[in-house]
């Protein structure tokens, strides 16, 4: 027989986490009357990281016969779901909030504490009333500082103030102290290039946490477009022996030990030398002798030859472009250029897309529908990043992202552009830093940026640029003589230069004659020549300078910024 009797019942919960999700489970049922009080105060002691404590007062059905609950009950396990500040909505289930604090106001009731992860742009703002939480959480508030992380537990309600939803807090647990007297990024406005010193901590700011937010977007809709129009993503090498660009412009890669130049490997040449035979001194025969010479021999080397970092990874998606049709890369690339300027990096990424039985109207398509797909998937998704750097970078941004998305590229060729320029230059050269431009003039990006912001105010593809600015591989047009090459450049505002291609020359006559030209030895292109030699195919593609798409997009000036670790000359931290 069971009779009732008003006691008050407490559960013990042990907390621990499996694979990342919060787990808790039920450690002890306790039954008993209030007024035992050395009990509550040695499970109030217990570390809080170790249990979480439920109160439930409620008549608790007591059997004469004591019945404890069953095993399989007592171990089950309730889970309490961690949310992004990004997906927090309303809900009646308490859930964990992790992050970062950015700010802590502390009243005489309450306590407000804005705790960002990451994942959105203002984080969430999580209000503590000191009459619903333990000493410990008071204590713990107590410690807070800019830049220490926490675990705050309560449910998501519609906020009283600016913000949509705030955490109505219950328990909040600091994880990791931050002392507000080292922290370098104390609560103020940072310039850019102070936050460069610190990159390891510099996405903790408003400006490069929204970057990496628009960077990930971008890189996803990239892999999703070329996915979707059926294209196979391809992984080229690093470490190349070919000089895809022709310009020289490679880092080298060497295991031999430069610190001891004396000791490696010499190169040797075969010289004739004459001899006298032995057994009769009038009838001289000759042998080869080995002469050492100042070159270091690196066939001793790791890879058997001069190995170097890529610059592209166009030869090798040709390869792929001719077998299955449609490829594309999309990785780090390198280049040794000695420039400190704000729109070149050491070490930066390319998308290469390679089409087979395409040309170079066909790489202009794809290049425009490609990028117009992948900056409206930002539009969509980041606004709230998008209104950031327009009101802190550029006042014009969202209005030059939508113009781009909903208009048609400007196509010109290089002789207009050429003439173009002529035309508003002699109006007054001394408004430019390179006044003189002609036929056969490389661009510069005072005269990129004015055909694309100035003159048509559009993003704009220029096409057919001369033979001799451009690389070795790009298909000779026929009906200039072969004084063009079949190219194009991409030009938008703001930034100049975001995209280069071209039709590739497939015929192997005239591309041996080309690298002749440009002293390119077929040998260590062997491999790329054979594709002309076996079932060659008209093809194209382009290659699109992603940390410049991150410029672009989010309107910022200096590529360093678009790019977790910057790699320029003299500088190779963290």
């Amino acid at each position: 027989m069971t009779q009732k009797t008003g006691v008050v019942a407490m559960m013990t919960f042990v907390s621990f986490s499996i694979m990342g999700r919060y787990f808790i489970r039920p450690a002890a049922v306790l039954a008993f009357a209030p007024s035992p009080k050395s009990l509550l105060s040695r499970i109030s002691k217990r570390p809080l990281q170790q249990q979480h404590i439920a109160w439930m007062t409620t008549d608790i059905a007591a059997t004469t016969d004591s019945t404890t609950p069953s095993s399989s009950s007592s171990s089950s396990l309730m889970v309490m779901k961690r949310v992004k500040t990004a997906n927090a909505m309303p809900s009646d289930d308490p859930v964990l909030i992790k992050g970062w604090v950015r700010t802590v106001r502390k009243q005489k009731t309450l306590a407000f504490v804005e705790v960002n992860d990451g994942s959105s742009m203002k984080g969430i703002q999580c209000v503590l009333l000191f009459d619903d939480i333990d000493e410990a959480t008071k204590e713990a508030i107590g410690s807070l500082t800019t830049g220490c992380s926490v675990e705050v537990q309560g449910k998501v309600v519609e906020s009283q103030g600016q913000q949509d939803v705030e955490l109505s807090g219950t328990n909040l647990r600091l994880i990791g102290d931050c002392p507000g007297d080292t922290y370098p990024l104390a609560k103020k406005r940072h310039s850019l290039e102070f936050l460069r010193s610190l990159a390891h901590l510099r996405p903790r700011t408003n400006t490069i946490a929204a970057v990496a937010r628009v960077r990930s977007t971008l890189a996803f809709a990239i892999h999703d477009f070329f996915q979707t129009q059926g294209f196979l993503y391809l992984q080229t090498p690093l470490i190349t022996a070919s000089d895809c660009e022709g310009a020289g412009e490679m880092f080298f890669v060497t295991t031999m030990d430069m610190d001891e130049i004396s000791k490696l490997p010499k190169e040797t040449i075969p010289v004739a030398a004459k001899t006298n035979d032995n057994d009769d001194n009038d009838d001289k025969k000759t042998k080869k002798e080995h002469v050492v010479t100042d070159k270091v021999d690196y066939s001793q080397d790791f890879f058997g030859k001069k190995a170097y970092l890529t610059v592209s990874g166009q030869l090798g998606a040709e390869t792929h472009a001719c077998a299955l049709g449609d490829v594309y890369t999309f990785g780090p690339t390198f280049r040794a250029e000695n420039s400190q300027t704000t729109r070149h990096l050491a070490e930066f990424h390319m998308v290469e897309p390679e089409m087979a039985f395409a040309d170079l109207t066909s790489a202009m398509d794809n290049a425009e529908s490609m990028l117009k797909t992948v900056v409206k998937k930002v539009l969509d998704e980041r606004l709230v990043e998008l209104q950031f750097f327009q009101k802190f970078y550029d006042k014009k941004l969202q209005g030059r992202l939508t113009k781009l998305v909903d208009t048609p590229f400007v196509r010109i060729s290089y002789r207009d552009a050429i003439g173009y320029l002529q035309e508003e230059i002699g109006k007054d050269p001394t408004k430019w830093q390179f006044p003189n431009v002609e036929f056969g003039t490389d661009l510069a990006t005072e005269h990129e940026r004015w055909l694309a912001e100035t003159k048509f105010e559009s993003a704009v593809f220029v096409y057919n640029y001369p033979k001799k600015i451009k690389a070795f591989y790009m298909r000779d047009n026929d009906d200039d003589g072969g004084e063009t090459v079949n190219a194009m450049d991409l030009l938008v505002p703001g930034v100049g230069e975001l995209v280069g291609g071209s039709q590739r020359e497939e015929r192997l006559d005239v591309l041996l004659k080309k690298m002749e030209e440009q002293d390119l030895d077929p040998k260590d292109y062997w491999w790329y020549l054979d594709l002309r030699r076996f079932g060659t195919v008209p093809h194209a593609g382009y290659g699109l300078g992603f940390e410049r798409l991150v410029c672009y997009v989010c309107g910022i000036e200096n590529i360093r910024d678009a790019i977790a670790f910057p790699r320029y000359p003299g500088n190779a931290e963290f």
